[in-house]
């Protein structure tokens, strides 16, 4: 059977009217008898007819399409994270359709517009707010004419956005692995901070500093290293510390990513590992868990992250915005031997 199948088509064989055909297949508030819509379902079958997503679009007023956006799709956190949205979609048949900002942020608000222009059923929007206030202001615009129009958004992100959120514990999870580092008997730290924009990375690294202060151990500012949310960053981070000579025993790098850049760093410059450095990451991406020697992080359900994500777009709206929180749990591997 050809895939050029018609509405009109399925309702000639299954002896209804269009109209009946298109409340069956195409959704309507109008009920129509089990016994009709059994065969309307049953002749479309084997017709192998497929709904036109535009019609549907005009009757429903929205597209069974779920759009995703992240700062960058190849980097392992949000690849994760929008694989978890992807499961759940998948039971409530949405299709999912994931943009990359290639960490602008100006290109969220021109996303949430073309997913609000194609009539997208809601947005999910993963990764960290940033310090442009200008950037945000017209990400709020965009989202609110999204939802006036009848679409729902979801954050993975801070609470800033007026939207169902889900929370990572940022600090909270820094503050613990700072603490779990000082328990293993290291003292002198140094931080590859990421971005200073984005606010994520400030929480980190504002969660790592009050971790050892509890302990009375100070960060100075000097080992602070700020560089891009990337393995390269994190590569070039490594080098600007290394070049400066610092006294430092552990480097928490503020993602993972970052920190497997600053173990080839640390490779490259023939400096063993953890002897003669100890690294430390945030996310405890399941594709970096084999790096040698194995990465000490902070695990965070990313692909949870999601599901629950889209789960709180697909629900009844919450007054005010619900806030779902994810938090972390620090694993001690060999990056970190006790000292």
């Amino acid at each position: 059977m050809t895939t050029d199948v018609t509405l009109f088509d399925v309702a000639r064989a299954a002896g209804v009217s269009p109209a009946t055909a298109s409340r069956v297949l195409n959704g309507s508030t109008r009920v129509v008898g089990a016994e009709l819509r059994e065969r309307v379902l049953s002749t479309a079958a084997e017709l192998n007819y497929t709904p036109n997503a535009a019609a549907q679009a005009m009757v429903r007023g929205r597209l069974n399409v779920v759009g995703v956006v992240v700062h960058d799709i190849a980097d392992p956190y949000f690849s994760t994270v929008a694989s978890g949205v992807m499961s759940e979609a998948e039971k409530a048949g949405l299709v999912v359709a994931v943009s990359s900002t290639r960490h602008r942020p100006d290109r969220e608000a021109e996303y949430v517009a073309a997913f609000r222009r194609q009539r997208a059923r809601a947005v999910v929007l993963i990764g960290s707010r940033t310090t442009d206030r200008g950037s945000r202001d017209r990400l709020r615009e965009e989202i609110e004419r999204f939802e006036a129009g009848g679409g729902r958004v979801a954050a993975v992100t801070q609470r800033r956005l007026g939207v169902d959120t889900v929370v990572v514990e940022n600090r909270a999870g820094a503050h613990a692995l700072a603490e779990s580092l000082v328990g293993l008997r290291y003292r002198r730290f140094a931080v590859l901070a990421g971005p200073s924009t984005l606010v994520t990375a400030q929480d980190r690294l504002a969660g790592f500093r009050a971790g050892l202060a509890k302990h009375r151990v100070t960060l100075a500012e000097r080992n602070v290293v700020h560089g891009e949310f990337t393995r390269d960053g994190g590569y070039r981070a490594m080098e600007e510390l290394l070049a400066a000579k610092r006294d430092v025993q552990c480097v928490f790098a503020v993602n993972d990513v970052m920190a497997v850049g600053a173990m080839a760093a640390l490779h490259d410059h023939g400096i063993a590992l953890p002897d003669g450095m100890a690294v430390a990451g945030f996310d405890d991406i399941a594709t970096l868990r084999d790096v040698v020697p194995r990465l000490t992080t902070v695990r965070i359900d990313l692909a949870g992250i999601g599901e629950t994500a889209l789960n709180l777009v697909l629900g009844e709206p919450g007054t005010p915005p619900r806030v779902r929180r994810a938090r972390g749990e620090v694993v001690l591997r060999e990056s970190t031997p006790a000292r």
